[in-house]
């Protein structure tokens, strides 16, 4: 299939249509917590990010399909609006049922929008490679109920169908716009992925900030024992494949951070992995492992 071609705009906005999945935040099966799993989620610091990161998310779509001149395109454009605004949705309800720590936020306006959501997009395609892994890690640790993981596999295959429609729309547009665009896709894609990076550097280094970075980079180990970096990327490059193994090999999918992942775990095979320290999660591991089988 050619890209940027009306055959290709075709097929990645119908596969975005066909992904969707109707649901109501609060009518999920919200699973009841214990104090121990209560006090681990309230414990890690990533709630105000996560209601501002998706509150902002619609309105700046909305606001970014008004510069796409293709009806189609738009159309699906304001399917993820109305996803993303369901996502905020369901960040608000988890925060409000379990009395998580999330500061109240105000909605930040897109300054400008057609560019600010192509860096979204390439930072969503980041940032849900590296939640694949980690919420498989976590799932696989059986520290809160099954069901909270249900809840949020809609969250994570709504992404998927993200990232790809994000990444083909891209190339589309790139590939629209004439030769010096369509040999420049690869490297604009390398510029965007790099203020992505530095971006979550930037929230690093910024110990104070509620950013939820502690948790994407440390946080973890308070879930799962024994975490080390070589068991991290191959768990998101093995969630990473599985995922958009799903999708019409036609389209694209990211892969220039799954290659690059796959790339240092071969190096990091090389190391020796370090032995597993006792952790909070270890400690009171067998109890709740009890509690979230009777949940």
């Amino acid at each position: 299939m050619q890209i940027g071609s009306d055959a290709h705009k075709e097929l990645f906005c119908r596969v975005f249509f066909e992904g969707h999945r109707s649901y109501q935040p609060a009518e999920l099966p919200w699973p009841e917590l214990d104090d121990a799993q209560l006090a681990l989620l309230r414990g890690v610091p990533l709630w105000t990010h996560a209601r501002q990161f998706e509150s902002d998310a619609g309105p700046m779509i909305r606001a970014a399909l008004q510069h796409e001149p293709d009806a189609l395109i738009r159309e699906a454009m304001e399917l993820q609006a109305r996803e993303e605004e369901r996502h905020a949705a369901l960040v608000n309800h988890m925060i409000a049922l379990y009395g998580l720590p999330a500061e109240e936020i105000a909605v930040e306006v897109a300054s400008n929008p057609l560019e600010e959501f192509i860096d979204f997009g390439f930072e969503e395609c980041l940032d849900s490679f590296g939640a694949f892994g980690f919420f498989q890690l976590v799932r696989e640790a059986r520290i809160v109920p099954d069901p909270l993981f249900e809840v949020f596999d809609n969250v994570m295959r709504e992404e998927s169908h993200h990232i790809v429609f994000f990444i083909n729309w891209y190339a589309h547009r790139q590939a629209s716009r004439g030769l010096p665009s369509r040999l420049l896709r690869v490297p604009r894609s390398l510029f965007h992925y790099g203020k992505a990076l530095r971006k979550i550097g930037d929230l690093v280094g910024d110990d104070g900030a509620d950013d939820g970075s502690d948790f994407i980079l440390t946080g973890a180990q308070s879930f799962v024992d024994g975490l080390t970096p070589h068991r991290v990327i191959r768990s998101c490059v093995a969630e990473n494949e599985r995922r958009m193994a799903s999708f019409d090999r036609r389209l694209i999918v990211p892969s220039l951070i799954p290659r690059l992942a796959s790339l240092a775990n071969v190096a990091l095979r090389l190391l020796p992995e370090k032995p597993s320290s006792p952790t909070p999660s270890q400690a009171g591991g067998d109890r709740v492992e009890q509690t979230s089988r009777a949940a």
